[in-house]
């Protein structure tokens, strides 16, 4: 069963999802910006939000953006906490190391996803319980799927 949750919106042009199903809702430029190659800016939306107690937002890149022109969410996800009540604003860095990219007003820019967060409560000990994984971290299941390659570095 999917939650709908009512989530209060003031100005700028109101986020759309494009496809039923789709778990982000577009996010639009407000604003004309250029990002040349490697260069990275804040791009307005002129959308501010309220989300209601326990739920947050995350602003997260679009995927055609990054495929067809090195678009990215520096920040990502970008998280958006129920008490925040000013505009969203959107970090973007082109990593195309050639082209520029201009954004217009009413561009998409970005995505929202809306999800409800729980809070921690953080208990402190002494000592960890073990688990399987243990302390290994980064690169400790290698990056092929066969056996030859476990423990390599990423």
């Amino acid at each position: 069963m999917v939650d709908n949750v009512e989530v209060l919106i003031s100005g700028g042009q109101v986020p759309q999802y494009a496809h039923p199903g789709d778990a982000g809702a577009d996010l639009y430029a407000a604003s004309s910006h250029t990002l040349a190659p490697g260069e990275r800016g804040t791009v307005a939306t002129g959308v501010s939000l309220a989300l209601p107690d326990g739920y947050v937002a995350f602003v997260v890149p679009r995927s055609g953006l990054a495929a067809h022109h090195g678009i990215t969410v520096v920040n990502s996800p970008g998280t958006v906490d129920a008490g925040y009540r000013g505009e969203i604003r959107v970090t973007l860095l082109n990593t195309d190391a050639a082209s520029t990219f201009e954004i217009e007003p009413g561009d998409r820019i970005a995505q929202l996803i809306v999800m409800p967060v729980s809070r921690a409560r953080f208990v402190p000990v002494s000592t960890l319980p073990g688990s399987h994984r243990g302390t290994s971290g980064f690169g400790s299941t290698g990056f092929r799927a066969d056996s030859t390659q476990q423990g390599a570095s990423s």
